[in-house]
């Protein structure tokens, strides 16, 4: 089998309504998806989400990486030997690691079709289904309130708040809403590097009767000795997010012991391929694992599921990037029923672009 053409083409969607974290505004993104063709008739699937905060890439920045790079370097190339694939372009996608997860997304979708088998179960199947928290961005008490109340009623049962640009507010916002949800649901809060030390231990005393789950990247990702400080000195797991973006990062996080928990987001750290590693490392540590996600469609979501349900490490999800994205190209990629998401059951990824 050999890949006879490759297409990739960007789409803009709205937000239904837009969101605030500790250092941006969003209403709209850019994913870019990604279709590479066979001679035997299959068809695999990718996307990237470009971050230009996180990852320092652009939808213009992707769309060069797959139609110049990733076009030129795999057309002809046989899609099942994918290790040769991607280290084939690794060294000219280093700064592209949404570019290469697309690529690594569309050929595991090829490997599953070509077996007949969801990705996940020949990845693993360690689970076949997972809760997946959903986001409440930075907003005034009474709208997190609301909002809080209406997600619950919706079937989840796991939230996160968005804070880190005024500790005392967000002290207010998450115990006002452990009041209102009661104590069976879960909360998590981001502060997405918005705090200091001192601010974040705080946080974390002050917030303690609210039993909070995790702590995520309270300080900035340039100093991971912050971060350090405050896994020492917090009594709840602290989360690296924006810190972990490559292996290497993992490891310095393991053996420096900077951190409870990681993040792992396939935009970030370039495709299920890597975050297998990374989560290898991470359990090798004893470090548990968030399979997490930016603004994503729900075809690069449903990758990000597939790694989680393949690894019994991987505890956690925070799966919710394509829930308020408008004009999905790739809708129903992935099933959500109370809170819990499930791959589609199809092969491969489980979904076929129209």
């Amino acid at each position: 089998m050999k890949i006879t053409h490759i297409d990739a083409w960007p789409v803009s969607m709205s937000l239904a309504e837009a969101y605030s974290i500790a250092y941006e505004t969003v209403s709209a993104v850019v994913n870019v998806f990604l279709r590479l063709e066979t001679d035997a008739g299959f068809a695999g699937y990718g996307c990237a989400a470009p971050d230009a905060y996180v990852t320092g890439e652009t939808p213009e920045s992707v769309m060069a990486a797959l139609t110049d790079v990733i076009a030129s370097s795999v057309k002809g190339s046989d899609p099942l030997r994918s290790a040769m694939l991607l280290e084939r372009v690794r060294p000219y996608l280093a700064s592209q690691p949404a570019a290469l997860a697309a690529l690594d997304m569309a050929l595991g979708d090829i490997l599953g079709k070509k077996s007949g088998l969801p990705l996940y179960k020949i990845l693993g199947g360690f689970r076949d289904r997972i809760k997946t928290s959903v986001t409440i961005g930075i907003l005034p008490e009474k709208e997190t309130v609301v909002r809080a109340k209406d997600l619950v009623a919706r079937g989840f049962k796991s939230l996160k708040l968005k804070g880190g640009q005024n500790v005392d507010l967000d002290v207010e916002r998450v115990m006002r809403v452990r009041e209102k949800v009661g104590k069976e649901i879960e909360l998590r809060f981001d502060a997405n590097q918005g705090f200091t030390v001192e601010e974040s231990l705080l946080f974390v005393e002050k917030t303690r009767i609210a039993r909070l789950e995790l702590l995520e990247q309270p300080t900035p990702k340039g100093q991971p000795g912050m971060l350090g400080r405050v896994t020492t000195g917090a009594h709840i797991p602290v989360m690296a997010d924006e810190s972990l973006l490559t292996l290497r990062d993992a490891f310095r996080i393991a053996r420096r012991d900077l951190a409870d928990m990681v993040n792992v987001k396939l935009m970030k750290v370039g495709g299920i391929s890597e975050a297998l590693q990374i989560n290898a490392v991470a359990r090798s540590a004893g470090l548990e694992v968030m399979v997490g996600c930016m603004d994503e469609a729900a075809l690069a979501i449903a990758a990000g599921l597939h790694f989680a349900l393949a690894r019994p490490n991987v505890i956690y999800a925070d799966l919710d990037g394509h829930l308020d994205l408008l004009n999905d190209p790739s809708h129903g990629a992935v099933i959500l029923r109370n809170g819990t998401l499930f791959p589609t059951r199809e092969p491969g990824l489980g979904f076929d672009m129209p």
